[in-house]
């Protein structure tokens, strides 16, 4: 008889640490903030139990710098905080992006703005698919929406910055971050920490790197149409990513009305949907896992078969401007806001949902 798969029982910010853990990452740079505190305690035993170094950084700023010069060393590394933290964070990884240093970086999503409260929310959206530091860049985004998930895009997003040379975000919330669900620990196999670093910054004195050329990483470019050449080739790379794009899609076929959501707010509708479903209303769900690039193609294929929308999010409007954009040559989509404070339910979620199907 075959062994089974282990199964854990664990948060999401444990599953994003044992994710990280597996995918081979070897530095934690972190400062506490609720609620991903859980990431960074369990990377103070495990990490270094795993051969690492953890570093409780004396800031949100220093923790992402210390990022950036592990990445630029072509280290695997990580960090994490919530809504304000990531705030102070964005120099950092705009430096990143325009040095395409690779990272991985997570942010559970708190209340705002300001220092709002503690409770799960969605308004960080805008600054993880924009680029939420200065200068025109994106980085990877990734919105889990089950702690397995949550787990498995951990360890794809390793991949993702070192192939891409990016960092790569993973955006959740409070619920994600502090719910329990059984999840099934794997390791990827075969992961090479010397592959594909041809341009890290390991020092020309190492013994195995005697006698190499010089190598520079930077975000400065002064020469003249040096900054606009770097910006092309930067621009390029993320249209390359569009092929990456994925999303959920949940009784979308014969759907009359689809639902647009992400992360928690994307499970709880799926709920509502079942609902729906059992009372014979044709309701779907397109729920994007890539925030960014974005599933656009798959919501203009269903735009496209004569659907309706409904985006639904836990902020005042943010997601639904993407939903629109993909959407614009066809149809429109509406909105329904879950104002940050609320903690939604798959009820609350009826009356707008039927609002749609009757036309109102």
């Amino acid at each position: 008889m075959s062994k089974q798969p282990e199964r854990i029982f664990v948060k999401g910010n444990e599953a994003i640490a044992r994710g990280a853990l597996a995918a081979r990452c070897k530095c934690f740079f972190g400062y506490p903030i609720t609620p991903q505190n859980d990431i960074p305690e369990f990377m103070s035993s495990e990490m270094i139990k795993a051969g690492g170094d953890f570093v409780q950084a004396e800031s949100e700023v220093a923790a992402a710098n210390m990022l950036l010069g592990a990445g630029a060393a072509g280290i695997r590394a990580m960090t994490s905080s919530s809504s304000p933290g990531m705030s102070l964070k964005q120099e950092a990884i705009s430096y990143m992006a325009g040095s395409e240093i690779p990272a991985v970086i997570v942010n559970m999503n708190r209340g705002g703005p300001g220092l709002g409260d503690i409770g799960p929310a969605q308004g960080d959206y805008y600054q993880s698919t924009r680029g939420g530091g200065h200068g025109d860049y994106r980085h990877f985004t990734f919105g889990p929406g089950t702690v397995q998930e949550a787990y498995d895009l951990t360890i794809r997003a390793f991949d993702i910055a070192f192939e891409h040379r990016t960092p790569v975000l993973i955006l959740g919330d409070a619920i994600l971050g502090q719910m329990k669900e059984p999840i099934t620990p794997w390791a990827p196999e075969g992961v090479d920490d010397e592959a594909g670093r041809g341009w890290a910054i390991t020092g020309r004195t190492n013994a195995r790197e005697t006698g190499r050329k010089k190598r520079l990483i930077k975000s400065l470019f002064l020469g003249e149409g040096e900054l606009a050449g770097q910006n092309r080739h930067l621009q390029a790379k993320y249209d390359a990513w569009t092929d990456l794009a994925e999303c959920e899609q949940f009784e979308t076929e014969d759907a009359e009305l689809v639902i647009c959501a992400y992360g928690s707010i994307g499970r709880i509708a799926k709920s509502a949907v079942r609902t729906f479903r059992k009372q014979g209303h044709k309701v779907g769900l397109l729920r994007p896992i890539t925030l960014y690039p974005f599933p656009s193609a798959d919501l203009k294929k269903l735009a496209q078969a004569g659907k309706r929308f409904l985006t639904i999010e836990h902020n005042l409007g943010q997601m639904v401007d993407d939903v629109r954009l993909a959407i614009r040559t066809v149809a429109d989509s509406d909105f329904f806001p879950i104002y940050p404070g609320n903690l939604p339910t798959p009820d609350e979620l009826e009356a707008p949902i039927l609002a749609c199907l009757e036309g109102k």
